[in-house]
Parts: structure tokens; sequence; C-alpha cells
């Protein structure tokens, strides 16, 4: 994942604690990325991130959520204010989760499959391209 992706995971886990946090991740090709080029081009970066809104009830149902293009998202950031560094019962699950725990910094990061294995995770000095409003958003 990319370093500038991680730093704004931890500042938001940190600014939300004491509360958990869950966040849709998704991925852009290595190739498309300035600063991987050492990566196989076809290689799935986390660089995006969907930020919950403040008032879920409408756009949450039977734990879907509608403001999430379906099947676009590859991960899930969770915030475990309590320091449990583990997946939980509790955590939504993804095919890649990524849990945080305080103090919030990069070392206190780590990744785990859907069964909550546990995860090598590198973090790259790489940046997204800028999308501008081609697909309907931008970055």
């Amino acid at each position: 994942m990319t370093e500038g992706l991680v730093d704004a995971l931890l500042e938001y886990a940190a600014q939300e604690d004491p509360e958990s946090l869950s966040m849709a991740l998704s991925v852009t090709p290595a190739g498309d990325l300035d600063g991987a080029e050492d990566l196989d081009p076809d290689t799935p970066v986390f660089t995006d991130l969907y930020v919950p809104q403040q008032d879920r009830s409408v756009n949450v149902v039977f734990g879907m959520d509608f403001t999430i293009p379906p099947r676009q998202t590859q991960g899930r950031f969770l915030s475990h204010p309590d320091g449990t560094h583990d997946v939980t019962r509790e955590d939504d699950l993804h095919e890649v989760m990524l849990v945080a725990v305080p103090p919030w910094k990069r070392s206190d990061l780590r990744a785990y499959n859907r069964s909550g294995r546990r995860l090598s995770l590198t973090i790259l000095n790489a940046i997204p391209p800028e999308d501008g409003f081609e697909d309907g958003y931008s970055r």
C-alpha cells in the first residue's frame, strides 16, 4: 500500500479514537503508479479509501454500504482502539483486512486475509495517478 494511504488511515483512526473505524479500500495496478517501477505492473497496490459518512443509517442496509460501488473494494481498514491486533468476530470481513491499534504508528498496522491469517505488508513511496472527473469522482 502507499505511504500516503497509510498515513491518512492512521490519522482517521487517531481522530476517531476511542471509537473504532471501518473503511473500504481499493487498489490500483502498480504499473499505474509513480514510484512502483520495481513491482510487476499488474501487482495490486492499495491506494484509495472510501470515507464513511457521518449519518450512515440511510446508506447502510443489512450491513451493505450502498455508497461504495459493488465489488470495487478489495480491502478494509479497521481500527482497534482497545489494542487488539488480530481480526475479531465483530470486524467487517474482506479479502484483505488492515488492522491498526494505538498509538497509530505505521508499526502498529498489520494485514490479514479473510480467515485471519497474517499477511506481509509493504508500504511503498508511490503516488497514484490523478484521475480527474472522467469516472465521476477524483482521488
